[in-house]
């Protein structure tokens, strides 16, 4: 069940690479964001207002820092989505697999295998590839990086703290400080309006609801439940749905450059998901 829960909510990721884009070609990318997670946050009160009154000070700042993140995460990312393809953002995005031991490295001290820096080649090899796609944007695929950085970190936390919270709770902090950061840069830029139009509210219903909170919720639910490696394997598929997406209802053409460089960056996950797994599976509590 768990399993399934999280395959289908990558394939929903998938699918909002494109409803993303065809939004913020027409509303104001930070406005989106915003009403994207105050419709998320809504929806969580709704069921867990009060069980953020059991996390205390330690699991609100946990959900603090995770909602910063992923709001890093998911700001770079969109921006990078508005400049670049949604295969390419896709592809870039399943980056986080190679990330996550490097982080590893850097932050803890965890040695990183030969696999890793295999991977870490591999995606050097497909980002050079895709730079030099016509239709896609080496800024754009710069900032999706700088975003798969911010989501590697993210997940790296919900790991650590997934067990120690109530889910809801913690999900509910995530989503509402990803909420205030928004709105805040969308008043100071002077971009908050009201949505309109199908094409806006149906990629805000479909990110704010099950994307973001349904989404982030099966994520916390289900790193309890299955084992790291699965939960890393499966989450790599967002890479390939966003691919079949983006060719089927966004028209990606990328040639046979950018389709090797994604094939290639796809290669280097896989090469690397191992270590990644070993690596997240080591931050969880022991018994």
């Amino acid at each position: 069940m768990a399993l399934l829960a999280v395959i289908l909510v990558t394939a929903i990721w998938g699918v909002t690479f494109v409803q993303v884009k065809d939004a913020v070609d027409v509303y104001p990318l930070f406005a989106f964001l915003a009403v994207r997670y105050a419709i998320a946050t809504g929806v969580l009160a709704l069921v867990g207002g009060r069980r953020v009154l059991t996390l205390g000070r330690s699991g609100f700042a946990a959900g603090g820092v995770i909602g910063v993140l992923l709001g890093v995460g998911i700001g770079l990312q969109t921006a990078g989505l508005e400049r670049t393809t949604v295969s390419s953002t896709g592809f870039i995005t399943g980056l986080y697999v190679v990330l996550t031991p490097l982080f590893g490295l850097l932050l803890f001290r965890t040695r990183v295998g030969l696999e890793v820096w295999a991977g870490v080649v591999l995606a050097v090899v497909g980002l050079a590839m895709l730079s030099g796609v016509p239709v896609g944007s080496s800024g754009g695929n710069l900032l999706v990086l700088a975003s798969t950085a911010a989501q590697a970190l993210q997940i790296l936390m919900v790991e650590r703290y997934a067990s120690r919270y109530d889910a809801i709770a913690l999900v509910l902090v995530e989503m509402g400080a990803c909420f205030v950061g928004f709105l805040a840069i969308a008043l100071a830029l002077g971009q908050l309006e009201v949505p309109r139009g199908w094409t806006v509210w149906g990629a805000l219903i479909v990110t704010g609801i099950f994307a973001s909170a349904l989404g982030y919720l099966i994520q916390v639910w289900a790193q309890r439940r299955l084992s790291a490696a699965r939960i890393a394997i499966v989450f790599s598929l967002e890479t390939v749905f966003a691919g079949i997406f983006g060719y089927w209802l966004a028209n990606d053409r990328l040639g046979w450059l950018g389709w090797g460089g994604c094939a290639v960056i796809l290669a280097g996950i896989v090469v690397a998901e191992p270590t990644a797994a070993r690596f997240l599976r080591s931050l969880l509590p022991s018994d």
